[in-house]
């Protein structure tokens, strides 16, 4: 499974996408008190704007980006519990970078509910520093970069 292409979604893949989205995120859900934000988002618009991509056949895993002047913003990162600790997420992290990297960006900004212990032992592993703790509404969130080199 390590070897699999990651490639751009396509509209097929939408209902994959809500899927593993769905899976990766319902545990959190009862702690958080709120339904996480990347469960609710319109994956059809974003698979149609190209910042979606996937991997695995059936979708294992998936990333949500978004290019900014600056820097690649990580919107969501999602592996399926099924295939979680198989290094599916750490090929989408390192597929990040190298997309940031092509793109001529100097940093990958990202956020995580501050509630989802488990991202926070994660980021850092693969270089990410918390810059700044916001709360916004119901939403208390850890914000991590990573410079690139």
């Amino acid at each position: 499974m390590t070897s699999e292409l990651i490639r751009p979604a396509t509209a097929a893949d939408v209902p994959a996408v809500q899927a593993v989205i769905d899976a990766a995120f319902t545990p959190y859900i009862e702690r958080i008190g709120v339904v996480p934000v990347p469960m609710e988002a319109d994956h059809a618009a974003n698979v149609a704007a190209g910042k979606v991509y996937v991997t695995g056949r059936p979708v294992t895993g998936l990333v949500v980006i978004e290019a900014h002047p600056d820097h690649l913003y990580l919107d969501t990162v999602a592996v399926h519990p099924g295939a979680q600790g198989q290094g599916v997420g750490g090929r989408l992290l390192r597929f990040v970078e190298a997309h940031a990297r092509a793109l001529g960006l100097p940093e990958v900004r990202l956020y995580t509910n501050a509630m989802m212990w488990e991202n926070q032992k994660i980021y850092p592993r693969y270089g990410y520093e918390v810059v700044e703790r916001r709360v916004n509404g119901p939403y208390d969130r850890l914000h991590y970069r990573k410079r690139l080199g």
